[in-house]
């Protein structure tokens, strides 16, 4: 497949690549790792006349920790999440969503902003974001504004930006005291596959460890976006965990999921995997937050 004919540009400034794309309105698109864009390109999908190449924009590569934020600039690649140590201390699940993506030379190429910036409901970076509470800093012509990543999303491939915006980076505030989080994905193969279902999962205890200060669920590939299940978060908040505590939660998950039927399953057994999965990560997060006791 051949790619349709577009002009490429290549700004060396945040405020420059805005610009490109406020002035061709419309018409540009943003390119970092391109593992969706140029395939969707190919595919005939879009086809922008102009592409707006970031990799030589500094600041997007920034991956540290500081004054208890992660902050994750938006070009970072998947492979560097994966591999980061700061990721594994601060934001284990980040890293197990990073892991789970693709193969190596996808996770080589593709970046944490486009992971996001694509909106695609069985995306595996978003989830983990999701329960940790992350914010999206977003810049365009007008300025820089800031917001909840479960904000972001619109529906497939749409989200909340502007035509002149990008994501530049995203802010974790890292987890204190007696918490945990885990992530896992399900596919028909273990990679190179779009996921049938992925949950994210992240608990706080109190200060005694006894009950649940805190739970976020977040669904994936069972709705038009990524999706919180308020049903489970709310069932656990205040309790003591434990397995039927755990298998209550991930009951009500399955009802505050849409899932469809394609040719990758059913809705019956996306949402019986959705059960699966949410007690799965719930037992991951209860096992780091007391590994913190």
């Amino acid at each position: 497949m051949i790619l349709p004919k577009f002009e490429f540009h290549e700004p060396t400034s945040v405020a420059e690549a805005c610009d490109l794309l406020a002035r061709h309105r419309g018409k540009a698109r943003p390119l970092a790792g391109g593992t969706d864009l140029l395939v969707n390109m190919k595919k005939k999908v879009m086809s922008p006349g102009h592409l707006v190449w970031l990799g030589r924009i500094p600041e997007l590569s920034r991956l540290e920790r500081s004054n208890g934020t992660l902050w994750v600039g938006a070009g970072v690649t998947v492979s560097d999440i994966a591999a980061s140590e700061a990721v594994a201390k601060a934001v284990s699940a980040l890293g197990q969503g990073a892991r789970a993506l693709g193969t190596p030379l996808i996770r080589n190429l593709a970046t944490i902003g486009g992971n996001i910036g694509s909106a695609r409901p069985a995306a595996d970076l978003p989830l983990s974001l999701m329960v940790y509470g992350a914010e999206l800093v977003l810049a365009g012509t007008s300025g820089e504004r800031r917001m909840p990543i479960a904000e972001f999303f619109k529906g497939p491939g749409l989200t909340t930006a502007r035509e002149d915006e990008l994501i530049t980076a995203i802010a974790v505030e890292v987890p204190r005291g007696y918490s945990g989080a885990g992530y896992l994905n399900l596919g028909i193969r273990k990679s190179q596959d779009c996921n049938i279902v992925n949950v994210a999962s992240f608990l706080e205890l109190d200060e005694k460890a006894e009950r649940i200060r805190t739970a976020r669920i977040a669904l994936g590939s069972v709705g038009p976006t990524p999706l919180r299940s308020l049903k489970a978060e709310k069932l656990l908040v205040g309790a003591k965990p434990d397995e039927r505590l755990f298998e209550q939660a991930a009951q009500a998950a399955t009802h505050d999921c849409t899932p469809i039927l394609d040719f990758r399953g059913s809705a019956e057994y996306r949402r019986a995997m959705v059960d699966v999965l949410t007690r799965r990560t719930l037992a991951m997060a209860m096992a780091e937050a007391r590994s913190r006791t």
